[in-house]
C-alpha cells in the first residue's frame, strides 16, 4: 500500500476560516488494493477543554495535554471525512458538520471539488454516528439534500437513539440541539436511508462493526480490498493524545464514558496487533495512519 500526502487547495480555497487559523485542505490517499481511500478535511472544530477532560482530574489531565502541545482553554480538532472508490461506488464515510454548526468547519463541498468529486458522484453516505459534526452536511443551505443521489446509511440502534423523542428531554442540556439537529437531518433523508447492524457487510468488501459510548449506536467501518484492509473508527478513537496516551481515561465526549473506554480498549488493541491502518475522524495529519503499542499505552503514527 503507498500512501502519500498532499496539499489540495491552494489560493482562496485553501483557507478555512476559525479560531484555529487558516488551514489547507489536505488529502492523505491510500491505494487499498485494486480501490483508492482518501481523506478530506471538513474543517476543525473549536471545544471548551472540559468538553474532553469531562470529569478527569484537572491538573492530571492538563499536564498530559500539555506533553502533545495542547494548552489553553479550547481545543481545535481536525475533521477528516473518508472518500472510497473501488471503481463501482464511491462512499462518503459520515458528511461533515453542514452549514449550521461551526464557522471553522463544513466544509466537505470545497474539498470534494479539490478531490475532483462532485456530490453527484457520491453513491453512498455512511454514518459513523449522527453527532452534528458527522451528520448535519447532508443538507445544504436551503435544507436541500446534499448527496442527493445517494443511499445514506446509519445504524439501526443509533437510528432509534436519534429519532426516538424521549432522546432530547435524556441526552443533557449541553446536547439537546444535537438531538434536535439529528432527528431533523435524517427525517429529510428518511426517504434516501437505510439502516444496518453490526457485523453486516453493508457493501461490498466494508464491514460494520459496533463501537458504541461515544453514542449508543457508533459504528466503525472494516474496508478489504483483495489482502489490503483499513478501519474507519469515527470517534471512537477520538483523539491523538489522550485516547491513545490514556485510553483508560474516561472521555467527557463521550455519552458512556465506560462503554467508550472498553471499545477504545478493544480497538486498539485490535488495531495495534494487526497493524492495520485506521482513518480517525479528530486524529491529526489527515487522520490516516497506525497504532502502535507505546509501553502500556499507544501512539499514533500518521502515514505521510
Amino acid at each position: 500500500m503507498r500512501i502519500t500526502r498532499r496539499e489540495v487547495l491552494a489560493g482562496g480555497m485553501a483557507a478555512l476560516a476559525g479560531s484555529a487559523g487558516l488551514r489547507a485542505f489536505a488529502a492523505t490517499d491510500m491505494a487499498l488494493g485494486s480501490a483508492r481511500l482518501t481523506t478530506l478535511s471538513d474543517g476543525n472544530l473549536v471545544l471548551p477543554l472540559d468538553f474532553l477532560i469531562g470529569d478527569l482530574p484537572q491538573a492530571q489531565a492538563t499536564e498530559a495535554l500539555a506533553q502533545h502541545g495542547i494548552t489553553g482553554d479550547t481545543l481545535t480538532p481536525p475533521c477528516n471525512l473518508t472518500l472510497y472508490r473501488d471503481g463501482t461506488n464511491t462512499v462518503l464515510f459520515d458528511a461533515g458538520s453542514g452549514p449550521g454548526f461551526m464557522p471553522s468547519a463544513g466544509h466537505v463541498a470545497d474539498a470534494l471539488d479539490a478531490a475532483g468529486v462532485s456530490p453527484d458522484e457520491i453513491t453512498h453516505v455512511l454514518f459513523t454516528h449522527a453527532h452534528p459534526d458527522h451528520l448535519w452536511g447532508v443538507l445544504d443551505d436551503f435544507d436541500d439534500p446534499v448527496f442527493a443521489g445517494a443511499t445514506h446509511m446509519i445504524g439501526q440502534a443509533e437510528h432509534d437513539y436519534w429519532t426516538d423523542p424521549a432522546t432530547v428531554e435524556t441526552i443533557g442540556e449541553d446536547r439537546a440541539s444535537f438531538a434536535v439537529g439529528a432527528a431533523r437531518r435524517l427525517e429529510a433523508i428518511a426517504d434516501r436511508l437505510e439502516t444496518f447492524t453490526g457485523g453486516q457487510e453493508v457493501l461490498p468488501g466494508i464491514t460494520a462493526h459496533d463501537t458504541p459510548g461515544h453514542t449508543p449506536g457508533h459504528m466503525a467501518f472494516e474496508i478489504r480490498e483483495g489482502n489490503a484492509a483499513a478501519m474507519v473508527v469515527g470517534d471512537a478513537i477520538g483523539n491523538g493524545h489522550l485516547a491513545l496516551a490514556h485510553p483508560g481515561w474516561a472521555s467527557g465526549a463521550d455519552q458512556n464514558a465506560e462503554q467508550g473506554i472498553a471499545t477504545r480498549l478493544r480497538l486498539l488493541d485490535r488495531l495495534a496487533a494487526e497493524g492495520m491502518p485506521m482513518v480517525g475522524f479528530h486524529l491529526p495529519e489527515g487522520g490516516l495512519g497506525r497504532v502502535e503499542r507505546a509501553g502500556g499505552a499507544y501512539r499514533f503514527v500518521a502515514e505521510v
